[in-house]
């Protein structure tokens, strides 16, 4: 720990602080991880250990960067690549709202990760607005992988469904599905997209059963053409819903390009084995049609404070449109 000098704290996570601090010798800036041991006996968390694992197999440009890992005490450390910012805050900052050729940028360099990702049999299970940092130059690196894990390729092996922050969690994972692929993870690509598109979140649920419900009155209830595994999901007899039609795609995303929508729509599909891939996303028309992708020097450069910048009433804003767009499915 004597190579860093602690000037500042990011946040708060699950399992410790997460802290700014200079190198010495370097200079340079990074985030400490501190994890407390509760229990010196029962070891470090297996979300830590999974995290580590993960990250040290992974080196792509849009993913974060592990530097170094050490115990200290009764705290285990994890040293990254300082991200004075995130995509939640990038989302939010009414000063300095994101053109379309910006939001299309963020779009590609997430998608880029996630091919990278998957490529490397890996799944994050946890993607969202908040674990994607955005460093000085305003490139997007994917964060937090507790919930990362390996994927079998014959989706032969069982994993939770209770992963996922709620507001991305797929539908199959909703209905309790223990065997699922990394298409769990473009569900939250596809709900992440929405986001930076709307500048709010598309499915803001305050449970399990909410969430549900607006993810079928905003897209319509699935039938088993639509869905052939969904009467097999562990809870789907559990709750019955009324039926929707859905809402118009031109509703849901009112200020998205025909292309956009076009992509959208392959995202948040019900039935996870017709999802895109993060690679054929790519592909998509979406990102070779004006307005092109911006380059990346023409991103928001986030300034060392930026997370503090960004202001309650422009959160309380962007709920406030979230709140009346869930009001409109009510009456749908």
């Amino acid at each position: 720990m004597e190579k860093y000098v602690v000037v500042g704290r990011i946040g708060e996570g699950a399992h410790g602080l997460v802290l700014k601090a200079y190198h010495v010798e370097q200079g340079n800036e990074v985030a400490l991880k501190k994890v407390l041991l509760k229990k010196i006996d029962e070891g470090i968390p297996t979300s830590v250990l999974r995290e580590v694992k993960t990250l040290q197999e992974l080196r792509h440009r849009n993913v974060v960067e592990l530097i170094d890992v050490f115990p200290v005490g009764l705290d285990f450390v994890m040293v990254f690549e300082y991200m004075p910012s995130g995509v939640w805050e990038i989302i939010r900052d009414s000063e300095r709202p994101l053109n379309d050729s910006q939001k299309k940028t963020y779009v590609k360099m997430l998608f880029e990760g996630v091919s990278y990702m998957h490529a490397n049999n890996v799944m994050h299970r946890d993607l969202k607005p908040a674990n994607l940092l955005v460093n000085r130059e305003g490139v997007l690196k994917i964060a937090d992988f507790g919930l990362g894990r390996l994927v079998w390729d014959d989706n032969s092996h069982s994993y939770s469904h209770r992963v996922a922050t709620r507001w991305y969690r797929a539908p199959e994972l909703l209905y309790g599905a223990r065997y699922y692929t990394t298409a769990v993870d473009i569900w939250a690509v596809g709900c992440i997209f929405g986001e930076i598109l709307n500048s709010a979140p598309l499915f803001a649920g305050e449970t399990d059963i909410e969430q549900l419900a607006i993810v079928l009155r905003l897209l319509g209830s699935p039938t088993t053409e639509s869905w052939p595994d969904l009467t097999t999901l562990p809870d789907y007899n559990k709750i019955t819903f009324p039926c929707h039609k859905g809402l118009p795609w031109d509703l849901i995303v009112p200020d998205a390009t025909p292309d956009a929508i076009d992509l959208i729509k392959q995202l948040l599909v019900y039935n996870s084995s017709k999802r895109l891939t993060a690679s054929s996303a790519l592909k998509h028309l979406y990102f070779h049609s004006r307005p092109f992708p911006c380059p990346e020097s023409a991103l928001p450069k986030p300034t060392p404070d930026h997370r503090v910048q960004v202001k309650p009433e422009e959160v309380k804003g962007n709920l406030k449109r979230t709140v009346l767009f869930q009001n409109l499915l009510s009456i749908v």
